[in-house]
């Protein structure tokens, strides 16, 4: 009797133990602010945002001016605004309050600044990732810097041409790193070493992969928790393809045929219940694919691809039983996930789109930014303003937080109440 009552209370303090770690586990879980949201798919968690909004568009709260150039989208983490922007030719990190004071500014060395027809696209092109009290940023020259968002110190850098042999091609650096756990995922789209872990809180190298030795395509990864193992997929100039997150071995992949312009994948790969989803712009590619991954990584397989559905780098979203997208020629499109066909359209300026409390906002390449409910998937727009304020072109995607809209437009920060 003594022996089970000694094992009982053995068996009761081990429940104890473990309900205490699960609660410190979810105390201390991370919070983190990134390209296109919290989990890189375009969906934001915000509730009871306007239905409808008055003909001259929401309320524009502040804005910021003196950002320099660039699309890079804002990030938005513990009362903090972050976003990357170009001045004379360098990178700078900008930290503002939620009222569009800015706190500090941080150099991140030199950033792209292009030649010939790329130099009519200069500045910043990644979006920070935030975590906790420490921001990750990218130049477009590939420098890599873990900046402390209190004061803008920076703890660590790296080149990625430098340290580790990439080349930052026609169009410069543009992907937002994933950060993941204690490893920030970096596409150098070198020889030898193509894409490389880091540790993000001392920038040490853990793994480095040759991968497909295939040169980077402007795409910014995502990561995904399957049955086995963690991932990171991502695009180069002639794949799709997965990587094991623990070591880096290239597992399944999947070759992106007969793009006009050799391989310029923009997009972000979509993941949703099994299935990646990706569009590229060319006419002579896939178009908007679906295709299956398998449990452990290693097999892609395509189910279906719609060859008439082109989007250069302005997203999608998987909402209900539909793929949305805006489209060239000036369409928002809803293809059935089932078989890639358009169960609906709408006619809008093509741009960057995201979606919350099911209404989904489009930023168009004109500065009209549409709000489109989403319901029955039925599109119906209830709302649209134009971006007067900025400069260049309206490439960045909007930002939601707390009933907020941010808006970049090259050197202006817009803050919009959605509430």
């Amino acid at each position: 009797m003594k022996q089970l009552k000694t094992i009982s209370i053995k068996k009761s303090h081990l429940l104890i133990l473990t309900i205490i770690i699960l609660l410190i586990n979810q105390s201390c879980k991370q919070e983190i602010a990134q390209w296109r949201g919290a989990d890189r798919n375009g969906v934001y968690n915000e509730t009871s945002i306007l239905d409808e909004w008055p003909e001259s568009g929401p309320e524009l709260l502040w804005t910021a001016e003196g950002l320099g150039n660039g699309y890079a989208a804002p990030s938005v983490l513990n009362n903090k605004v972050f976003v990357i922007g170009e001045i004379d030719s360098m990178s700078y990190l900008f930290a503002y309050d939620l009222k569009g004071n800015l706190l500090w500014k941080t150099a991140n060395g030199p950033e792209f600044m292009g030649e010939g027809f790329s130099s009519t696209y200069p500045g910043a092109r990644s979006t920070p990732t935030v975590i906790d009290n420490l921001a990750y940023i990218t130049s477009g020259t590939g420098r890599i810097a873990c900046i402390e968002t209190s004061a803008g110190e920076e703890q660590w850098a790296v080149d990625l041409v430098k340290d580790f042999g990439g080349s930052e091609n026609y169009f410069g650096y543009s992907e937002s790193v994933v950060v993941d756990d204690n490893k920030v995922y970096c596409f150098a789209g070198g020889n030898k070493i193509n894409i490389a872990a880091i540790d993000r809180l001392t920038g040490e190298t853990i793994w480095t992969s040759e991968a497909l030795k295939d040169t980077f395509a402007y795409c910014s990864p995502i990561t995904v928790e399957l049955a086995t193992r963690k991932v990171l997929i991502t695009t180069s100039r002639h794949n799709l393809f997965a990587v094991d997150c623990e070591n880096g071995e290239t597992l399944g992949t999947y070759t992106l045929k007969g793009y006009e312009y050799d391989g310029e994948h923009c997009n972000s790969p979509l993941y949703a219940d099994g299935f990646i989803y990706f569009i590229a712009n060319d006419e002579k590619g896939s178009g908007a694919v679906k295709l299956e991954l398998l449990d452990d990584g290693e097999t892609i397989k395509e189910v279906w691809s719609n060859k008439k559905i082109r989007n250069n780098f302005h997203g999608y979203i998987v909402a209900g039983d539909n793929l949305l997208t805006t489209v060239q020629g000036n369409w928002l499109k809803a293809l059935d996930l089932n078989n890639g066909m358009v169960a609906d359209s709408v006619k809008v300026t093509t741009g960057s789109i995201i979606v919350a409390d099911n209404k989904l906002i489009c930023y168009g390449t004109n500065g009209d930014v549409n709000l489109i409910n989403y319901d029955q998937n039925k599109f119906n727009i209830t709302g649209k303003f134009k971006v007067k304020e900025g400069t260049r072109h309206h490439f960045a995607y909007p930002v939601l937080d707390n009933g907020v809209m941010y808006i970049r437009h090259g050197d202006v920060l817009m803050a919009y109440n959605l509430k």
